[in-house]
């Protein structure tokens, strides 16, 4: 436990909070900046002493539920949070869930491939953010409920989507998938929606429920596809999965060889779009 570095740091972020964040009067006495000790030890429900003398660099060892009371009280940051737990010798816990929020900088590189099928992923496979071209070719998931925007969910209870995919080639597919999934159950062990996920899976899918019972666990990679669109045909493509680490997220990128029929056949998905192919799809 590094008592010094811990008194400083605590120093530093009360200082930084106004009480206005926190719902406090500003006043017109005070001669610091940011809360008062006393104000902090109230927000995280300890004694005014234990406080000070965490500032003080003579403090006990904080414990879990202490380190997240002070983050809170103090409007700490994840990195910041994870930091404050290694300054006292106490590794922090899991996240709380996947993030949902997608990034700006992201949403402006998936609005400018517009040549490009690229969606936006999080760790258990919901689908956050998707360009035209990725409803071109996968779905109109702005016409899914936001429970079934998950591509392991689609995989397995949506015969539409699975045929997408060659039979052999989708269920590696699928076994990637899953050992995805248990990994993030592990990183995510109390999300509800990762357990929700589960759960529904397993009531709903004997395959899932198969792989699952497998116990294998991976992360996302880079792959190659062949993806069937019910008016161009057999695509031949690269599935460029980018991860984002401070979100836990993935952009996942549909490309195709430059000069290749796959190529071509993407050039007329841009322009096909995604109007109604029901004709095209039943002959």
């Amino acid at each position: 436990m590094d008592r010094t570095e811990l008194a400083t740091f605590l120093r530093s972020r009360r200082e930084r909070v106004k009480p206005a964040d926190v719902g406090l009067e500003q006043g017109n006495r005070r001669r610091t900046p940011g809360l008062r000790r006393e104000e902090v030890a109230q927000l995280a429900g300890m004694s005014v002493d234990y406080y000070a003398r965490l500032e003080q660099a003579r403090g006990p060892r904080p414990s879990r539920q202490i380190l997240s009371a002070l983050s809170r009280a103090l409007r700490l940051s994840d990195d910041e949070r994870v930091y404050l737990h290694y300054l006292t010798g106490e590794p922090p816990g899991p996240a709380p869930g996947p993030p949902q929020e997608v990034r700006q900088g992201v949403l402006h590189l998936l609005n400018r491939l517009d040549d490009t099928p690229a969606m936006v992923l999080d760790a258990k496979h919901d689908v956050l953010a998707w360009n035209p071209m990725a409803a071109a070719l996968l779905t109109d998931f702005s016409a899914l409920p936001p429970a079934e925007r998950n591509i392991i969910w689609r995989f397995f209870t949506d015969p539409h989507a699975r045929r997408l995919m060659d039979e052999d080639a989708g269920w590696v597919f699928a076994g990637e998938c899953v050992a995805g999934l248990r990994a993030a159950a592990a990183r995510y062990p109390d999300d509800p929606g990762v357990l929700g996920l589960v759960a529904r899976l397993l009531a709903r899918s004997p395959e899932f429920a198969e792989l699952w019972e497998a116990r294998d666990v991976t992360v996302n990679r880079s792959v190659r596809k062949r993806l069937r669109h019910p008016a161009l045909g057999w695509l031949e493509l690269e599935c460029q999965a980018l991860h984002v680490p401070e979100s836990d997220q993935w952009v996942v990128l549909h490309t195709a060889a430059p000069g290749s029929p796959s190529s071509e056949a993407l050039r007329l998905l841009k322009v096909i779009g995604t109007q109604d192919l029901q004709h095209t799809s039943e002959t």
